[in-house]
């Protein structure tokens, strides 16, 4: 009985750390991805001379032709923790901004912009405050 109690209350603390490790897992190849893309879209504005024609359909926004729309990039579609998009795209074609949207919207959205700047709305809000240029915050 000790024995079941003991097990019980271990199960009670570590279950948390274990969702919390997980989901921080999931944002961490969720950037890694969100890198990846942005690397694509450099390579898209090469051959092409701009960012635009990148998405589906030869669009401006919306799911990439030019990289996987989920993420974990590397997994099929059925285990995909976040969804990829070109979210914006400005400037005739010279500037964009790459998201992750998470599944679980409450964990906030990644967001990747074309001159280098990282941001994660952290409260999930949907606004990107100066506090939350980071991928770390």
């Amino acid at each position: 009985m000790i024995a079941v109690a003991i097990v019980g209350i271990v199960s009670t603390v570590a279950y948390p750390s274990y969702q919390s490790y997980m989901i921080d897992s999931k944002r961490s190849v969720a950037q890694a991805d969100l890198m990846t893309f942005a690397a694509q879209m450099e390579r898209h504005k090469l051959a092409n001379f701009s960012y635009a024609g990148a998405a589906n359909e030869g669009g401006d926004t919306g799911e990439p032709a030019i990289f996987s729309h989920h993420s974990p990039a590397s997994e099929s579609a059925d285990n995909k923790a976040y969804n990829l998009t070109i979210d914006s795209l400005s400037g005739g074609g010279t500037a964009y901004r790459v998201k992750a949207q998470p599944l679980v919207a409450s964990q906030g959205a990644l967001y990747y912009y074309s001159d280098g700047r990282k941001a994660w709305d952290q409260n999930a809000d949907g606004a990107i405050s100066a506090s939350e240029f980071c991928w770390r915050c």
